[in-house]
């Protein structure tokens, strides 16, 4: 893989997205790194690490697109994301708006401001969550998570579909319940084994499958 083609993953600096990025290093991209704070691993393995970047706000969003001024993105992985719960009866709505801002609008925001650097034969992954597919829904909860993953789900649809002229794929890519912080490490699969899946559904996504909803086992989920 020539070293010109450049992978930008958020939420780099560890779990998933770093795993994530040791990948594509070892695979010949230049990767570049983007969190709030960079990690001792993520730097023997990031070509560029931009940190100190808020998805959630403008200021964050202008200061990755300085960072990446003149560059041609190939992959963007929108990986950064937040787990909280909620109880029925005292509902945080304060919290389901923050999951919607990290989970849902951050992506968006992110996708958005990058496109200009993206053109025929990149593509965007989006890390999403099954928990975000309504008819899977068989055991109710997680207000906040399942509906900002819901709503990242749809957006990523419609990405798909807009940027399908210009040559650019989208997916949504549930990455299995992975042992990682977000769940205090009580998932299934460990990140190098959700790693190892989340490239494989990356690598078969196309213009003609664009828009799919893919776990990293290569199974279609339901919306």
């Amino acid at each position: 893989m020539s070293i010109s083609s450049l992978v930008v993953i958020t939420g780099a600096n560890r779990g998933i997205g770093l795993e994530l990025a040791r990948h594509y290093a070892s695979e010949g991209y230049e990767v570049v790194g983007v969190c709030r704070q960079s990690s001792d691993e993520l730097a023997k393995v990031a070509r560029q690490i931009i940190e100190g970047v808020d998805v959630t706000t403008a200021e964050g969003i202008a200061k990755l697109k300085t960072g990446l001024a003149g560059k041609h993105i190939s992959l963007l992985i929108n990986n950064a994301g937040l787990l909280q719960d909620e109880v029925l009866g005292s509902i945080d709505f304060d919290s389901i708006r923050t999951q919607m801002e990290i989970n849902a609008y951050a992506p968006l925001r992110v996708a958005e401001a990058l496109i200009p650097l993206m053109g025929q034969g990149s593509k965007i992954a989006n890390i999403t969550s099954r928990m975000g597919s309504i008819a899977d829904n068989d055991s109710g909860g997680r207000y906040g998570y399942r509906a900002s993953k819901a709503a990242l789900n749809a957006f990523g649809k419609s990405l798909a579909m807009d940027l399908k002229p210009k040559g650019i794929a989208v997916a949504q890519l549930h990455p299995g319940f992975v042992k990682t912080r977000m769940v205090n490490f009580g998932g299934l699969i460990t990140p190098e084994e959700s790693a190892r899946g989340l490239v494989e559904q990356i690598a078969r996504l196309n213009l003609e499958n664009t828009g799919s909803f893919w776990h990293s086992n290569g199974e279609e989920l339901p919306w």
